[in-house]
């Protein structure tokens, strides 16, 4: 269990913390024989259980705050950076709208002049009673001229 999280202290000019936890368990103590009926001497201390130490648990707790403390803070910086992420993505999106509406008023003024070099309506009915009348006169000269070319 040697890493940098428990060689490290959160507070500054103090000592670092060990990087192994010390257990201390109380050395067994002699008991003397048992007297003949069996049962301990009246003068020898009973052996009891050894008191767990709370140490080692609080220890474990206070890394597992650091810990959590750290995945906050990763947290928000993660948080800071989506943001950032997002607000980049937004202005990627205003500005390819914005080529696009270029792009668009470029093919729309395009459209615009070549509509402009279409004559007008003054110039398609001039033309039309033109064709008109050519067609007639036309139609008139093969049927004076040559009367079997129109006949089927």
């Amino acid at each position: 269990m040697s890493d940098s999280l428990t060689a490290r202290s959160d507070v500054p000019g103090a000592p670092p913390r060990p990087t192994e936890p010390e257990i201390i368990v109380p050395a067994p103590t002699p008991t003397s024989a048992p007297s003949q009926n069996g049962s301990p001497a009246a003068g020898a201390a009973v052996p009891t259980a050894a008191p767990v130490p709370a140490e080692p648990l609080a220890r474990i707790e206070d890394k597992t705050s650091r810990i959590e403390e750290k995945l906050a803070r990763s947290e928000d910086a993660l948080q800071r950076v989506v943001g950032r992420f997002e607000l980049a993505t937004n202005r990627m999106n205003e500005v390819a709208t914005r080529a696009e509406l270029t792009a668009m008023h470029g093919e729309v003024s395009f459209i615009a002049r070549r509509v402009r070099k279409v004559p007008g309506w003054t110039a398609l009915v001039g033309s039309s009673v033109l064709t008109a009348i050519l067609t007639a006169v036309v139609v008139i000269l093969l049927l004076r001229y040559f009367p079997g070319a129109l006949a089927r």
